[in-house]
């Protein structure tokens, strides 16, 4: 799960760390309020998407030349003119795609003098089996961009979960970031604090970028991206009340309701697989054959009918979907339940595009009598192979 900027400097400043003061707004008339409670004379307008390079992003509805959704404001009266051009308008970015998402909150936040912009991580390196710190002196650009021009430039820190943030790592850490006097002495109170609220609150991500040194020496966190792991969101029921459901997509949040893993994504082709990494060889064999997946849909190994009804219904409400594929190997999944979910699904929605069905495993000719029995115009698929090539035939014919 996603937060905004905002809230994820909230939880941050409840480990003590240092945010600016800042104010969210929903609504035109608030921000001469707002603005007025910070310091000043510099403010920051900040854009809350959940999507980055928001800076470097353009607003659909104003001219091509009109600043992005980061501004910076030089008085009261300049905030307000930039909340009026932003709020409700709709940013693109590099991660938003060519749709865009509809600016419904900015940040007002008091402004910094800044020294030396950085980047900081955490993230779990899998590679260790540890939670890490990536950094690097390039702060404010995107780490992929450096990670590809000077890989030497960043320097990841695996922490010992038994030891937590020892004075080894700090001494490293800031050595890679070059760090010193005042904002080296921060340095020792932000990386440990960092590091307790990812654990904390079972973060998946805490990006930092920038963090900046300031120009009276000390460090300040000037962005912040957080995601939490869904599968810990029971136990912090203070974090899942600040989900913004208006930022994700509407098949992803009725799926949440069934337990199932779904992630939309740009292609015409829904896919009903049982397994993760079934799944992902489901949407690379589709891509070899020259189409692009709707979605990544895994049932998991246990679902009911309800559930695989659930998901059939998801993707067939995608309008971009002109093709179905459900692929299903059944060991602790049978097929026999996936073909009476489709079956009752297709009864009550409807089916207006192809739909190629491979069963294998558990109950598989029971499941495929199923499909038989209904009178489903279903395509039958021998394996994986096959099945890709007849769904991906019958889209493009």
């Amino acid at each position: 799960m996603n937060i905004h900027e905002y809230q994820a400097k909230q939880v941050l400043k409840g480990y003590g760390l240092p945010v600016a003061d800042g104010v969210a707004i929903l609504e035109k008339d608030e921000a001469e309020a707002a603005a007025k409670t910070l310091p000043g004379p510099l403010y920051v307008v900040k854009s809350q998407i959940h999507a980055g390079g928001r800076g470097k992003g353009k607003f659909k509805e104003l001219p091509a030349d009109a600043k992005g959704g980061v501004r910076l404001s030089k008085s009261v009266a300049e905030v307000v003119a930039n909340v009026n051009e932003m709020l409700g308008n709709t940013l693109v970015t590099k991660q938003t795609g060519p749709a865009g998402k509809q600016v419904n909150r900015l940040y007002i936040e008091d402004g910094a003098d800044i020294d030396r912009e950085l980047y900081l991580s955490l993230l779990v390196d899998r590679s260790v089996g540890r939670v890490a710190f990536v950094v690097s002196t390039e702060g404010g650009m995107d780490i992929e961009t450096v990670a590809h021009d000077t890989p030497e430039k960043i320097v990841t820190v695996a922490i010992d979960p038994e030891k937590g943030v020892t004075d080894a790592d700090v001494k490293t850490l800031n050595a890679a970031l070059k760090l010193t006097g005042g904002a080296a002495d921060d340095g020792a109170l932000v990386f440990p604090a960092l590091y307790k609220a990812f654990f904390e609150k079972d973060m998946s991500l805490l990006e930092v970028n920038p963090l900046i040194v300031m120009k009276n020496g000390r460090l300040r966190l000037l962005d912040a991206k957080v995601s939490f792991d869904n599968n810990a969101l029971f136990r912090h029921p203070d974090i899942v009340d600040l989900r913004d459901t208006t930022e994700e997509d509407e098949k992803e949040i009725e799926a949440s309701k069934y337990d199932l893993a779904y992630v939309a994504l740009d292609g015409n082709i829904g896919c009903m697989v049982n397994g993760a990494g079934l799944a992902m060889a489901t949407m690379d064999i589709i891509k070899l054959y020259g189409a692009e997946p709707a979605n990544f849909l895994d049932v998991g190994g246990g679902a009911s009918k309800e559930k695989v009804t659930a998901a059939f219904k998801i993707i067939t409400k995608d309008p971009a979907v002109k093709g179905i594929l459900v692929n299903i190997f059944g060991g602790i999944m049978k097929c026999d339940v996936i073909a009476e979910g489709v079956v009752a699904a297709v009864k009550e929605v409807g089916l207006k595009v192809p739909l190629v069905v491979r069963l294998e495993g558990t109950n598989a000719e029971l499941g495929k009598q199923i499909l038989r029995d209904s009178k489903l115009n279903v395509q039958p698929a021998d394996d994986l192979d096959d099945a890709a090539k007849k769904i991906v035939a019958a889209v493009k014919g």
